[in-house]
């Protein structure tokens, strides 16, 4: 595997806490573009490719250490619908890799001289229906035909080198049963991240017990929750790291919530900079934000942790 970066991800967080970056969709849609549409962000990696370069330079710019590519909804199945063929929809999830390299590159460019790394998005099945199921879970199919989904377009992403795997937003403990098995002899080491609901995932199984399936992982380098309200974190923290042993990776929402029917997101933000060293203290290793999570929070972010920033 070629990287832009050095050393690995993976030793890194032996010795330390590196920043993610913040929502892909909020900062594109800052930026005036349109994501109404079933393939969200993953559709400007055929129509605006340079908008999401630009988005991850956003985040690298406000101290970002990791971007995560705009693959999350990016499937076989929802190119298909749009009538985009197998061989075009391998080289749209390829070209995200690309696209999060680039930005990489054009930090450095502009003077930063810490580590970056690229993490290929793999969202849930849920993402692909585009109706809130990944909130949710329990999709109706077993772990067998999961892995079947999956595995195809996590050899995609693997092939086009990322230095890390995110298996991400996963609502249901039988869909990371069948991320762990689709993820074996790809070469590239991967998170799993589950969306949680208090101290249970979005399907209602036990955190603990759902983190204790990547206890033993090879693959899996860090496990934790994104895609949920920072308040449900700090638990899930102390719980992945004693039940795996393994760093935790948290990214939690803004703390608003989305609304599926409306498309809309309501309340208020409870995210801040101020409660990413509880995180670390309890053994978080990758800290940033998701769902309208901006680079000014991802800047607080790195601030708190005491990150190098864009230096």
């Amino acid at each position: 595997m070629t990287s832009d970066t050095s050393p690995s991800l993976a030793d890194t967080l032996a010795t330390g806490t590196v920043v993610l970056d913040g929502g892909m969709s909020n900062q594109l849609g800052a930026a005036g573009h349109d994501l109404s549409d079933e393939l969200w962000s993953a559709r400007l990696l055929a129509e605006r490719p340079e908008a999401v370069t630009q988005a991850h330079l956003a985040y690298f710019t406000a101290g970002a250490d990791v971007a995560i590519t705009a693959s999350y909804q990016a499937t076989f199945e929802g190119f298909g619908r749009r009538g985009i063929g197998r061989e075009e929809a391998a080289r749209l999830m390829a070209s995200s890799v690309g696209l999060a390299r680039e930005a990489a590159r054009q930090a450095r460019r502009a003077g930063a001289t810490r580590p970056l790394w690229v993490a290929a998005s793999a969202g849930p099945y849920g993402a692909m229906l585009a109706d809130g199921s990944e909130y949710r879970g329990r999709y109706g199919l077993s772990v067998a035909e999961l892995e079947r989904f999956h595995r195809p377009r996590l050899e995609v992403l693997a092939a086009a080198a990322p230095d890390v795997l995110a298996l991400e937003t996963v609502p249901d403990a039988d869909e990371a049963a069948a991320l762990l098995r689709a993820v074996r002899g790809l070469g590239v080491p991967a998170w799993l991240s589950y969306t949680v609901d208090g101290s249970r995932t979005r399907a209602g199984q036990p955190l603990a017990d759902a983190f204790a399936l990547a206890a033993d992982a090879d693959e899996i380098i860090a496990v934790g929750v994104n895609c949920c309200a920072p308040e449900d974190v700090g638990h899930a923290v102390e719980t992945a790291a004693r039940v795996t042993g393994k760093p935790v990776v948290v990214y939690p929402n803004s703390g608003e919530v989305w609304d599926a029917q409306a498309r809309a997101w309501t309340g208020r933000s409870t995210f801040g900079g101020d409660q990413v060293t509880g995180w670390r203290d309890a053994g978080a290793r990758l800290i940033g934000g998701c769902c309208r999570v901006g680079p000014r929070a991802i800047t607080a972010v790195a601030q708190a942790l005491g990150s190098a920033g864009a230096a």
